[in-house]
């Protein structure tokens, strides 16, 4: 069974950066498929980022495209989302996911493990 666990949100000014991390432990998921996916208050949640099993295909939301970067290190069985130029829209909380099929999904339904979020503010 693979454990999620999400680091690096916080409160940060408007046009500031964060880095989130997530860590997984309980199995490898060099084979898996991660993701990012965010909840915004009062929303449903929704995808962010993904990256396939090797590192060699993402995807981002158009949203966040050119201000995310997604990126994985297989050794270290750990995946980081780094976030530049943050908006007061960015604010959410954060989930870590992984996908047992190893490709760049973008649908939640697509990922089988969950980690339990990480919040981010971006004020204004």
């Amino acid at each position: 069974q693979v454990h999620l666990v999400e680091s690096g949100g916080g409160l940060v000014q408007a046009g500031g950066s964060l880095r989130l991390s997530c860590a997984a432990s309980g199995r490898t998921v060099n084979n898996y498929g991660m993701a990012w996916f965010r909840q915004p208050p009062g929303k449903e949640r929704e995808f962010v980022a993904s990256i396939n099993w090797s590192g060699g295909s993402t995807n981002y939301a158009d949203s966040v495209k050119g201000r995310f970067t997604i990126s994985r290190d297989n050794t270290k069985n750990t995946v980081s989302l780094q976030m530049n130029s943050l908006k007061p829209e960015d604010t959410a909380v954060y989930y870590c996911a992984a996908a047992l099929w190893g490709g760049s999904y973008t649908l939640t339904t697509s990922y089988t493990n969950w980690g339990q979020g990480t919040q981010v503010t971006v004020s204004s």
